[in-house]
Order: structure tokens, then C-alpha cells, then sequence
């Protein structure tokens, strides 16, 4: 327990099989762990570099990234693999809610 309690959030996410993904109201990547990239086609790093438009395959063009995303929470989203397929997935509610 005392490994777990000192070992950054961003290992434990990065070390989660499932995919994660944080964003900014911006639509900016901030965290995109191994599981998450791979399920694209990408690097985590080139996750990182992309838009949250790049990555959903229709998005109303009038709303925040983020109000997207709760909008669509527990539903199945299409998302764009890197070779220009869509890969389905299902998107949860945010673990983390930042004001």
C-alpha cells in the first residue's frame, strides 16, 4: 500500500489497460496513456501533439471539448484510427472533474 500511495497519478494512469484520455476545454491533449494510443494507431506522444477534433469523427462545431465529452458519457463514440478507419469505444463519465 505504501508503493501505491506514493506513486504519481500519471504512472498509475499511464499503467491502466484501458484507455485514458484527458483534455483541455480547448480541445488541447493533455494526457493520453500507451492503451489509448494504441487503440489509434498512434504514439502517446502523438496523441499529445493532436486536437480532440483529430481523434472524434463528428463533433458539433459550436461546443467545448469538454462539454462533449460529458455529453457523451456511457455512450459508444467514433473515434478516428490512424489509418483513417473508425475504431468504436465507449466513453465514460471523467473520473476527475476539474472546475
Amino acid at each position: 500500500m505504501t508503493t501505491l500511495q506514493q506513486m504519481p497519478a500519471l504512472v498509475v494512469l499511464e499503467r491502466f489497460p484501458v484507455p485514458v484520455l484527458a483534455i483541455a476545454e480547448d480541445g488541447s491533449i493533455l494526457f493520453a496513456n500507451t492503451a489509448f494510443a494504441e487503440m489509434l494507431g498512434h504514439s502517446a506522444e502523438s496523441v499529445k501533439a493532436m486536437k480532440f477534433a483529430q481523434i472524434f469523427h463528428s463533433l458539433p462545431d459550436d461546443e467545448s471539448a469538454v462539454s462533449v465529452v460529458r455529453a457523451n458519457a456511457e455512450l459508444v463514440v467514433d473515434l478516428v484510427h490512424q489509418d483513417r478507419s473508425i475504431v468504436r469505444a465507449r466513453m465514460s463519465k471523467s473520473a476527475l472533474l476539474r472546475g
